[in-house]
Formats: C-alpha cells, sequence, structure tokens
C-alpha cells in the first residue's frame, strides 16, 4: 500500500464516532497523505481493526527507519496534545517515543511497536507483574504549568450521563458510584501523572534492548494512583466473569494490586466501582449491552 488516497477507515472506528466526527472521516485519506509527505514518510499498510478513536499507519521513514503514524479523532481537550505532552513527559521511560508530531493535525509519528503482542499475550501473573512494573514508571510528577486536567475534571465529563440513568435498573449502583466519587475526590493523596485508559492490551511488546514492554495510547490525567490501578482491576472480565467465586476473586485483586503499589486498598475499590458503573453506562448509552451489564456487574462486586 503505497498511497493513502484509498484508505477507509476501519469499521471499528467508524461505528465508535459520532454523527458530529462524519467530516474528520471522510477527510481521512487526504490527511494521511499530507502527512506522509510532510514527514518523508513511506505507508506500508493500515493497521485494522485498530482502535475506536484513532488510526494507525505503519510507516518507514526516508533513512528506513520503522514507525507509526497516528492519526487521532478530535475532541475535547485536544487528545492529540495532551497524549503528546504525557509521551513527551515520560521520554519513552515505560511508554512509546515519539519520533515528530503535529498535534494541530492530530498526528503523532511514534516509534514502531510489536502491536500484535500486548500483555494479554501472557498468562493473568505474569502479565499483571509487567503491567505494575510499567506502570510504576510512569507515575512521574505531571510538571509545572502541564496541560493534564485532573481526575475530578476528567470524570465531571460523564456526571451528566451517569445522573440521567439515576432512575433506571441501575438506579441504585449509580448512586452509590456518584457517592464514592464525590469520597474520593474530597481528600486525594498524593497526584501524579497517570495514563488515564492503563490496561494489559495497552502494553506492547517493545525491542529487548530498550524495554520489553511499553504502554501505548494514553488518556492522560493527574491523579492518585488507584485511578489508574482501577482499570487493571477489571482486566479480562469476561475471563473474570467466567471463573466460580468471580467477586471473590476481583476483591482479592484489588487487595493484591494496592499492596503492590503501597495504595490504600479501599480508595483502590472506590475508584474501581466508579470506573466499573461509568463504562457500563456508556456501552449501554451506545448499545452494547452484553459489555454494559457485564461491567455493572463487575462494579457491584466492589
Amino acid at each position: 500500500m503505497e498511497s493513502a488516497r484509498g484508505l477507509v477507515p476501519p469499521r471499528r472506528l467508524v461505528e465508535a464516532q459520532p454523527a458530529t466526527a462524519a467530516g474528520w472521516l471522510a477527510e481521512l485519506p487526504a490527511r494521511a497523505e499530507r502527512l506522509l509527505a510532510r514527514f518523508g514518510l513511506t505507508l506500508e499498510r493500515l493497521v485494522e481493526p485498530g482502535g475506536r478513536a484513532s488510526v494507525a499507519l505503519l510507516v518507514r521513514r526516508a533513512d528506513g527507519e520503522r514507525a507509526t503514524l497516528k492519526l487521532l479523532a478530535p475532541g475535547e481537550p485536544e487528545p492529540a496534545a495532551l497524549e503528546l505532552a504525557a509521551l513527551r513527559r515520560w521520554d519513552g521511560l515505560g511508554a512509546v517515543r515519539v519520533l515528530d508530531a503535529a498535534p494541530e493535525e492530530g498526528a503523532l509519528l511514534l516509534e514502531r511497536l510489536h502491536g500484535e503482542t500486548s500483555l494479554r499475550s501472557l498468562p493473568d501473573a505474569k502479565a499483571t507483574l509487567e503491567a505494575l512494573s510499567t506502570l510504576r514508571r510512569l507515575w512521574v510528577a505531571p510538571g509545572a504549568g502541564h496541560p493534564f486536567p485532573s481526575v475530578a475534571e476528567r470524570t465531571a465529563a460523564g456526571l451528566g450521563a451517569l445522573r440521567a440513568t439515576a432512575d433506571g435498573e441501575a438506579g441504585p449502583l449509580v448512586a452509590r458510584a456518584l457517592e464514592v466519587r464525590a469520597e474520593l475526590l474530597a481528600a486525594p493523596p498524593e497526584e501524579v501523572l497517570l495514563h488515564g485508559d492503563f490496561r494489559q492490551g495497552a502494553v506492547l511488546a517493545a525491542d529487548a534492548e530498550r524495554a520489553p514492554w511499553l504502554a501505548v495510547g494514553p488518556e492522560p490525567v493527574v491523579g492518585e494512583r488507584a485511578f489508574d490501578l482501577a482499570r487493571l482491576v477489571r482486566d479480562r472480565l469476561h475471563d473474570l466473569m467466567a471463573s466460580p467465586g468471580a467477586p471473590a476473586i476481583a476483591r482479592r485483586r484489588v487487595t493484591r494490586l494496592a499492596g503492590t503499589v503501597e495504595a490504600d486498598p479501599e480508595r483502590l475499590r472506590g475508584w474501581a466501582l466508579y470506573r466499573g458503573v461509568a463504562s457500563g453506562v456508556r456501552q449501554l448509552a451506545v448499545g452494547r449491552r452484553a459489555d454494559g451489564e457485564a461491567l455493572l456487574e463487575f462494579a457491584s462486586w466492589m
């Protein structure tokens, strides 16, 4: 594939985008062509099925170096600018390295990782150890004058959707999630730069000379470590739900994860509950009923 003119956005991306993104989707081929020329890149192929908020193109630079061109869907705040700021703050320590960028175009040129191999390819216990090792590298001070939203600001964006479901079947669980969020934000512990969407699938195999595993796709926020861990608690959720005694296993996972990084298990349990409910409500809203119900059931275990 030498030209992006015939690029067809992956189905997963198209289905996940709101109607207001139709113009961005239609303009993707032209945008990709423009950026390939700007960065002096040769296109190899489109990564499929890809993500729900970006397109990834495997490319080569003029010197033959392999790289990945990531084009992010627009949002508020601008996701490309925030991801770029976080990746530059980490500077390759625990996360993919930025080679070049055009944030005004929503474009990041990143070092090439082994996108087909994430921590989910490992047994769960080993994957969890590697995930925690990666997280410890990412949890740094955000830096003076940083652009990152706080956990309070990030979660506030979804409060309207949650409150709109308060009278529904999941009303008691939603009400509890809102109470827990308020309690957690009332007295937050030390705050650091967080990945924001950390899970085993967001950590990819890299060249062993630099690091065996590196994080990708951050949605960076500033807050407490338990907020990042909360997403990890429900990793491999469908496997977890198929296990005998799943609620007890999930609660033990909270205790184990919190103890490993010296976090408060009660705060981790609270964020796991809140994030599970928030994600479940979002899934239900877009018609993914099975996923939404699974997330709400997980949250009820907390």
